[in-house]
């Protein structure tokens, strides 16, 4: 099934697009990655939201946050897809529409992410690279990446 790809402010997410991605970023991040975090943390009513949809289902989303909320440079984050669609390449796709559409919302700049370490091979196949030693986030390891 192909992939639609809706691009909204938080204002203009229904809410139902607003329920979907909170019910995918808890499913993921919270109860598969066991991680009790506070997911709600005031970034996403500035943040643009990118939804890949697949019929009327979710299945994969990032946060497009810009300069000076995160970071000093534009950031993508909350990356996530749902399970039943990993290893279809929707996780680089999704990634590559990220990207490109940071590049048109906040101008060709490097994009600073926080990166969970264990998909640095993933996101330096994407052009980013590492720029900080491992830090603990919410007990999982990550690390920082910039893509010039």
């Amino acid at each position: 099934m192909s992939t639609q790809w809706v691009l909204k402010t938080f204002e203009a997410l229904t809410p139902f697009e607003l329920y979907a991605i909170l019910q995918l970023r808890n499913e993921v991040f919270v109860v598969e990655q066991n991680c009790v975090f506070q997911d709600a943390d005031d970034k996403d009513q500035a943040s643009w939201h990118l939804m890949g949809m697949q019929g009327d289902r979710l299945v994969a989303y990032t946060r497009l946050v810009p300069p000076g909320v995160s970071y000093n440079e534009p950031s993508i984050g909350r990356v996530v897809t749902a399970p039943k669609v990993r290893g279809t390449g929707i996780g680089k796709e999704l990634m590559q529409q990220s990207i490109n559409e940071c590049y048109r919302l906040f101008g060709e700049q490097p994009i600073k992410i926080g990166a969970q370490y264990y998909l640095k091979q993933f996101y330096g196949s994407l052009g980013f690279e590492q720029v900080s030693e491992i830090y603990l986030e919410d007990g999982i390891e990550h690390i920082y990446m910039v893509k010039q």
